[in-house]
């Protein structure tokens, strides 16, 4: 049985759930907060970003947002702490911080 996914959420029963909770459609994350899965947190450093944007491609899980070309906050609802985004900032302006 394959339960549409988009339906699945904190309160479906088990009996709804997907054997080993697989996902059998693409693009699903947006409809989960993945970000709890997370064990290291990045924190912006507004005043060290040269709005360089270097950091937005490399992110696996599209957690940089950018509007009107300027980089945003992290979207930690999805952010699962990676830290690739601290390697590709020159600037310093991307810590990694336990928890949080």
């Amino acid at each position: 049985m394959r339960t549409d996914v988009k339906k699945i959420n904190e309160q479906s029963p088990w009996q709804d759930l997907t054997e080993g909770l697989q996902m059998f459609a693409g693009g699903t994350a947006r409809h989960f907060a993945t970000g709890e899965w997370r064990t290291n947190t990045p924190v912006f450093l507004r005043d060290k970003c040269r709005q360089c944007l270097l950091c937005v491609p490399v992110c696996p899980d599209v957690s940089i947002p950018v509007k009107d070309g300027k980089r945003l906050d992290f979207d930690y609802d999805h952010c699962k702490g990676c830290g690739i985004c601290v390697s590709a900032c020159p600037f310093g302006a991307i810590e990694m911080k336990e928890g949080l």
